[in-house]
């Protein structure tokens, strides 16, 4: 009972005032609402295409369209080829599309013409978006080439003998052949195989962790008030021990991370649209499985803090330097082999690890590992946390 007062207070205490508010729920939803839309966006992940068309014929046109079907390229259109090649020389563009004049008319006499593709370095876009291209401009000759025989067919039938094909003829034929090709009677389905994580989930998950951290030093904060005015000593009459005080801060600060979970997580999926991938229980149990963590923390960082004054370096002693760890701002392949081995005991790492996991199609099953090192340490923090707060010590700034 006197735990569940403890953290009634800190609830009471944190989320009772303005600031709290606007420290502990809205700025968090806010960055990570700006995460999203940086980090998440898929419109991020689509090649830019800078393009021009010079032909002015059912060709040009049709390669156009059926390349602004695809999601993964944004097609831009360009005046000249020169601001073509302009665009891709200042990186702004994967790689350059130019279709020259007279594209349809060369493909209907069967001359050989094709488009032409401007690239400074060839990516993994670059190489999918060439191969596209000569795909579609090899179905259009093979196009051109049934036309161009049908049209001859015809005309031999008609007249008995050989005679000379209207161009004019052609081109409606082979539009009308375009015009029916593009309507995608046939079409495939594509899978989602989910084999790997949703791109940018590693950082959005990141910064949502790093001010999930920011409850540590408001829980880490409010016991030094406490302990700082003699709360911890004076204000129950009944005898509190210190296990039930480092519970009840615990399970205060634990609500509140929760509340802030499910809002930035409702927040991302169903007003920002932002599909990680993920079932939203097994969202919430992922992040409140590290929740725990950051509150073991706090009862020890509390239990081993006299001065209010250091409070203010927990930041750059223990959030920042642990996230960075963890993989927060970037993959954790990219460190030296001593770094990764010290990211194994940083809760960050395990959470990432988790989530990536399940946005790749794994089960819980598959995660049974990270949350159970995860479950292991904040038992191994709050059990230290309790053991070493003293509640009659006042701290040498009291």
């Amino acid at each position: 009972m006197n735990s569940l007062n403890i953290a009634w207070l800190m609830i009471r205490r944190t989320l009772g005032r303005k600031r709290g508010i606007l420290s502990y729920l809205l700025l968090p939803c806010v960055v990570v609402t700006a995460a999203v839309a940086l980090l998440g966006n898929d419109d991020n992940m689509r090649e830019v295409i800078p393009y021009v068309n010079e032909d002015q014929g059912a060709a040009g046109a049709a390669m156009i369209q059926e390349l602004s079907l695809k999601s993964e390229y944004v097609l831009q259109p360009m005046d000249s080829e020169a601001e073509v090649q302009e665009k891709i020389q200042s990186q702004k563009g994967s790689i350059g599309l130019v279709i020259p004049s007279r594209y349809t008319e060369r493909l209907l006499a069967g001359e050989p013409n094709s488009v032409r593709l401007t690239e400074l370095k060839v990516t993994e876009g670059s190489y999918a978006f060439k191969a596209a291209v000569e795909g579609l401009d090899e179905g259009f000759r093979q196009s051109a080439a049934a036309v161009r025989q049908a049209a001859l067919n015809d005309a031999n039938g008609a007249a008995g003998s050989s005679v000379t094909l209207s161009s004019s003829e052609m081109d409606g034929k082979f539009e009308q052949l375009l015009a029916e090709t593009g309507k995608h009677r046939i079409s495939g389905k594509t899978t989602e195989l989910r084999i790997y994580p949703k791109p940018g989930l590693n950082n959005v998950t990141g910064f949502t962790i790093m001010f999930m951290m920011g409850l540590v030093s408001s829980a880490v904060t409010v016991i030094m008030e406490d302990r700082r005015q003699r709360t911890m000593a004076r204000v129950y009459t009944a005898p509190v021990r210190a296990h039930e005080i480092a519970i009840g801060n615990f399970l205060g600060s634990m609500a509140i991370g929760l509340v802030q979970i499910v809002l930035v997580l409702a927040i991302s999926r169903w007003v920002l649209h932002y599909d990680a991938g993920i079932p939203f229980g097994t969202h919430v149990l992922i992040l409140g499985a590290f929740m725990l963590v950051a509150m073991g923390i706090a009862s020890t960082v509390a239990g081993l803090v006299r001065k209010s004054q250091n409070v203010g370096m927990l930041n750059s002693l223990i959030i920042t330097p642990t996230c960075m760890l963890g993989g927060c701002f970037w993959p954790l392949s990219i460190m030296p082999d001593y770094m990764q081995k010290i990211a194994n005991v940083v809760p960050q790492k395990w959470t990432i690890q988790a989530v990536e996991t399940i946005s790749a199609g794994g089960t819980l099953s598959d995660i049974r590992m990270p949350l159970l090192i995860l479950g292991i340490m904040a038992l191994i923090l709050l059990t230290v946390g309790s053991a070493i707060l003293r509640p009659t010590q006042t701290g040498e700034d009291a």
